[in-house]
């Protein structure tokens, strides 16, 4: 079967399929490593609206994860708990500073779920 022939096939079984160009780079991440292909041909394939990645050849190279993750542009900084929130967390769930630091750090600074984590007894 010809590529011609393949393709009219594909099109009425709904599929599409085209070559993302000028790919440098994929990285697949876990927390326990990372998979780093150099240098890959990737296609991207719609099927019925579901959307699949293919990618063939380049160099593999496996390693640990890096510590800051890249999502976007931006990069995942160490979280800081102001002074304030800590107070404000401490005296509307009525527990001790520690606590309050605790529980924020748990909720990633986000102040109403650590409340209600602290009045709750979550």
């Amino acid at each position: 079967m010809d590529s011609r022939n393949a393709r009219r096939m594909m099109q009425k079984m709904g599929m599409q399929m085209d070559e993302i160009k000028n790919v440098s780079r994929v990285i697949i991440q876990t927390p326990q490593k990372e998979i780093v292909i150099e240098g890959p041909m990737v296609t991207s394939i719609n099927v019925q609206g579901q959307k699949m990645y293919q990618v063939t050849g380049g160099k593999l190279v496996e390693r640990a994860p890096q510590t800051a993750t890249v999502t976007g542009s931006e990069e995942k900084k160490p979280l800081t708990i102001p002074e304030e929130d800590v107070l404000l967390v401490a005296q509307q769930g009525n527990v001790s500073l520690e606590k309050a630091r605790a529980t924020l750090i748990k909720c990633e600074g986000d102040l109403a779920k650590a409340i209600l984590m602290i009045q709750t007894g979550g």
